[in-house]
């Protein structure tokens, strides 16, 4: 075990080290931006009230977004952005300790977002067909709170191996985006600003670009070949498609990911879309009448659930060692077990103790809710109570390792399985029909948002050991941005189910939610479960694993659509690109982390005038359409091909040192 070495310098550097981004050396640490031994201005009045205004601020357009096109973005890098630019504004000095705690803060908003709005709205939607379905705001307020709670309880006992020992091993792409925001306000001098210059102009680019598109569709959002009629021929014969989304900021994503990860979840994507769907539409009963993104939603993608499920389970099995060495840590503490040496600011965590004592309260409120509040039957209530316990524990390291390998967590899939093993056990103890129904999706909105935390909070303290954040700062302060999140999104839930609803033909589309009681339905109410498709994609992760294939990563590429794959294939080419640029390794490394720089400025960018669409959106602006005919493809192939020239050719524009 390499020995754990605090000898940092005095002076605080003014930019992150060249190992921030790479495994260490056997002799080698890692030294963060403010000082591990030296305390910070972190949390204070102004820190604490501008992450919670963000949170409510994000939390209502995330939700109205998500609900409307089922796409929820990142809040942590465009909250990054407000805090740099807020502190320079009002002149503060020192501020990047009191930025980390608001971007940890003002992110609960993404996450409590996501968890609620997959899962919660399917009971509105339900409701038109039983309508002795009842929601309320406290259900949902409820869900999502005790959601939250959990996963950033059951995720800090395993934030030193993700941020701290596997430094260097996972691209952390969001993180890596966030951290390279909040940097570029505390640096100074020459090169500093010619890094905060670049990064900002990347975010213009990548925002503006992505703003344009995403809210006036100038051109095609997504090329594919189905807009064509040798294409559209070739779909209906042979169901075979080729897509990609022509955005900036996947595009970056993809290059911070690299190329390794980039492909496997591309071949997961192209064994569904170029080997499964042809041949369902081939041979399957009714598979020719289908188109290919019909095949995909109904049937092939259920085989990605099962294989992310499937995945899931290896993770566990694997990280068992660590899992274990979790509960012991807690285990030896509250025997009161002395730590062996004092642990310095940076490395600080909530003691084990108090996470035990709390893990133990939030799950003794979660079974009062889901016994007083939702099921009214002790033992049934204890049976749901036991599966959200083990699912949310379990797959905590599984939401954590997505979010590490490519920035998105496939939340709704986890979910979607844990509905499907959840709904199988309450049938068989009695509980079905509409109470089920009410049942099934309450506790899968608790483990929605558990799991959704769990994936986010890595990316925040990921953040904060980058950057040199205290983490027992961050974990406290994320239960209050937890709370005004929760509100938040309950009230707005509530009011567009009142406003818009998620039925009919104005309503709000809510496609995971659409999803969620699409599979729910047949199972409460008497009907068949996919289950063989299912199988097929758990034996296939198996078959994967066994290979030496990363089973999770490729399990994704199935569950995601095709022409969000594509772009990060793209992405990771560019990135092998730059790097087999030239034969010198210091000119390489320094192409490699402009290039890296530029990305999470697109990124950066992508998101932050994300949040300009949905606002833009909201105020009456119709969402574009037309993009699959000829004129907007062919732009959009034009743009495309701009926005992965800028890339390139600005990153081989490095010089060394």
């Amino acid at each position: 075990m390499k020995k754990e070495n605090h000898d940092f310098a005095d002076v605080d550097p003014v930019e992150l080290p060249d190992n921030a981004f790479r495994e260490l050396a056997a002799d080698e640490s890692y030294r963060p931006l403010m000082h591990p031994a030296r305390d910070y201005a972190e949390v204070t009045p102004y820190s604490v009230g501008m992450g919670l205004l963000l949170a409510v601020v994000f939390s209502a357009a995330a939700a109205y977004l998500g609900l409307k096109v089922g796409q929820v973005f990142e809040a942590a890098i465009p909250i990054a952005i407000i805090a740099v630019g807020l502190s320079g504004a009002l002149g503060k000095k020192n501020a990047l300790g009191q930025n980390v705690i608001i971007q940890s803060i003002g992110a609960c908003s993404g996450v409590i977002v996501a968890g609620a709005i997959f899962t919660l709205p399917a009971l509105y939607i339900l409701q038109a067909s039983y309508p002795d379905i009842t929601v309320s705001f406290l259900e949902v307020f409820l869900s999502s709170l005790l959601g939250g709670v959990l996963g950033i309880l059951f995720f800090i006992p395993f934030r030193k191996y993700f941020v701290k020992d596997m430094h260097g091993k996972y691209p952390f792409p969001e993180a890596t985006a966030t951290t390279q925001v909040l940097a570029s306000g505390n640096a100074t001098g020459p090169k500093a600003g010619a890094q905060a210059k670049l990064l900002v102009v990347a975010a213009l680019i990548g925002g503006i670009y992505d703003y344009i598109v995403a809210t006036f569709g100038w051109w095609a959002e997504t090329v594919t070949t189905t807009a064509y009629s040798w294409g559209h021929t070739l779909a209906d014969k042979t169901k075979f498609v080729l897509s990609c989304n022509t955005g900036a900021a996947v595009l970056g994503l993809g290059y911070i990911v690299g190329l390794k990860y980039a492909f496997v979840i591309f071949a997961g994507s192209i064994f569904v879309w170029w080997v499964i769907i042809p041949l369902f539409g081939a041979y399957a009963s009714g598979g020719w009448a289908m188109s290919p993104d019909e095949i995909f939603r109904d049937y092939a993608r259920l085989m990605g659930i099962g294989g992310i499920a499937m995945a899931g389970i290896i993770g566990i099995i694997k990280s068992w060692g660590i899992i274990a060495q979790a509960v012991g840590l807690a285990s030896r503490e509250l025997r009161g077990a002395a730590a062996g040496s004092k642990t310095v600011r940076w490395q600080t965590d909530i003691s084990m103790k108090h996470i035990a004592y709390f893990i133990f309260l939030a799950l003794v409120a979660v079974l009062l809710f889901f016994w007083i509040g939702v099921i009214h039957t002790f033992w049934q209530a204890l049976v749901a109570w036991l599966v959200v316990t083990v699912i949310a524990f379990l797959f905590t390291t599984v939401a954590a390792n997505a979010i590490a390998i490519v920035g998105s967590n496939p939340v709704s899939g986890m979910t979607l399985m844990t509905l499907i093993i959840a709904s199988g056990i309450f049938v068989a103890i009695g509980l079905n029909g509409t109470s089920g129904i009410v049942a099934a999706m309450v506790i899968g909105g608790v483990v929605c948002t558990a799991l959704s935390m769990a994936g986010g909070f890595v990316t925040d303290l990921k953040v904060g050991y980058w950057l040199g954040s205290t983490p027992r700062k961050q974990e406290s302060w994320k239960f209050l941005g937890t709370l005004v999140s929760a509100a938040t999104v309950g009230g707005v839930i509530l009011m567009l189910n009142h406003v818009y609803g998620f039925t009919g033909e104005n309503g709000l589309a809510a496609p995971q939610a659409n999803a969620m009681a699409k599979v729910i339905e047949p199972m409460m109410m008497g009907g068949s479960t996919p289950w063989t498709l299912y199988i097929v994609g758990a034996v296939l992760a198996v078959i994967l694993n066994w290979l030496g294939v990363p089973a999770l990563a490729f399990c994704l590429g199935m569950f995601l659509p095709l022409h969000l794959n594509t772009p990060m294939l793209v992405g990771g080419l560019v990135s092998w690109a730059v790097n087999r640029s030239t034969k010198d390794d210091e000119l390489r490394r320094a192409r490699n982390d402009r290039g890296t720089l530029i990305s999470s400025g697109m990124i950066a960018g992508g998101a932050l005038f994300g949040v300009f669409s949905a606002i833009t959106i909201m105020c009456g602006k119709e969402l574009p359409t037309g993009g699959e005919e000829l004129t907007p493809q062919l732009l959009g192939l034009a743009a495309y091909a701009a926005i992965i020239c800028y890339l390139y050719f600005n990153s081989v524009r490095a010089k060394k040192d």
